[in-house]
């Protein structure tokens, strides 16, 4: 699997996310691969009726009904059609790991599965004790990389990464500068399940030709 992280990218926001869920749709019908995107909150309402990939959301935060103002209630992405919720990111990590825990804990209560992605592997193995729907080691300092890629700079972390995971029976996606066959290819057999991509598909010159490049590692 592959989850396209939209951010708050051009090409990912409006009318220009709805298109680009329209190619991701007609790539994983073609290659029957499955492809996850993960948008904006607040384009939920627009892209759901038109699509019938598994979508996610890239946050929600631990509150319930009330005083929240600016924050992402789980029931109203729910509502809004989201599958699953990104949850500690490391452009949207959360203050301390009781929130984290509260979060994710909201978002299983709503029906929304949870992917929750650590930098180090001492976070992993914590991160692993909530008990999401899948796990992602992502080192923050490789996010967004456009010279290397996890696969290729810190393989043996990955396979670290993996190690804990299965102790847990979670499955492991990885990111952090993921852009080509050969790192989907590795990180598939280091034991990863998937990767987690953005930058290079979403801010492609070509985001049809970069998603199928990447689709070739599961060849």
């Amino acid at each position: 699997m592959i989850f396209v992280n939209f951010k708050t990218y051009e090409k990912g926001t409006g009318v220009e996310a709805l298109k680009l869920c329209e190619m991701l749709e007609k790539v994983a019908t073609e290659t029957q691969i499955k492809i996850i995107p993960v948008i904006q909150a607040s384009d939920l309402s627009e892209i759901m009726p038109t699509t019938t990939l598994e979508v996610w959301t890239q946050h929600i935060d631990s509150v319930e009904f009330g005083a929240h103002t600016g924050a992402i209630l789980p029931e109203a992405v729910f509502e809004d059609g989201a599958i699953g919720t990104f949850l500690n990111h490391s452009e949207r990590r959360f203050s301390n790991f009781e929130e984290l825990k509260r979060a994710n804990a909201r978002a299983k209560e709503v029906g929304l599965k949870t992917l929750i992605f650590a930098g180090d592997l001492e976070e992993l193995s914590n991160v692993c004790g909530l008990n999401p729907t899948y796990v992602s080691y992502e080192p923050p300092e490789l996010v967004g990389s456009k010279t290397t890629s996890v696969a290729k700079a810190q393989p043996e972390i990955i396979v670290e990464a993996v190690k804990i995971s299965r102790k847990f029976e979670l499955p492991l996606v990885v990111g952090a500068g993921i852009k080509s066959a050969e790192d989907v290819r590795k990180s598939l057999e280091f034991g990863a399940v998937g990767v987690a991509v953005a930058s290079d598909v979403v801010a492609a010159t070509n985001p049809e030709e970069r998603i199928e490049e990447l689709i070739k590692g599961f060849e």
